[in-house]
């Protein structure tokens, strides 16, 4: 194979990982349970695991559930304090994601709650 082949192959791969990495985190932030905890995080500071689980009133391994995979793929981070786990969103840029998203789904609302493709 000529270097340019393998090159546009190599820049091909690149774009299929970008593309699996991006998709990836707007899953992170797809399932409604995460999403909420991420707003109640923005929306009110650190809370702790049973905070969580009181306000979304679902069970805490159900929480810790959600919560390891927010903190896996970087959305939050935990700190410990004696027996308590406290949450916090790690980047303030996923507030203004969620407001852009917000934005748009305002001027799109009943196309995505109508849509049959997703």
């Amino acid at each position: 194979m000529s270097t340019s082949t393998n090159q546009a192959m190599a820049e091909q791969r690149r774009d299929v990982q970008r593309l699996e990495i991006t998709a990836k985190f707007f899953r992170g932030l797809a399932d409604p349970t995460r999403l909420r905890i991420v707003e109640l995080l923005l929306d009110e500071g650190e809370q702790s695991v049973s905070n969580l689980v009181a306000r979304l009133g679902q069970s805490q391994g159900r929480i810790s559930s959600h919560l390891a995979c927010l903190r896996w793929c970087g959305y939050v981070s935990s700190r410990r304090e004696g027996k308590y786990v406290y949450y916090q969103v790690t980047d303030e840029r996923i507030a203004t994601t969620i407001e852009i998203a917000r934005g748009i789904i305002i001027d799109h609302a009943e196309a995505i709650l109508t849509c049959t493709r997703m």
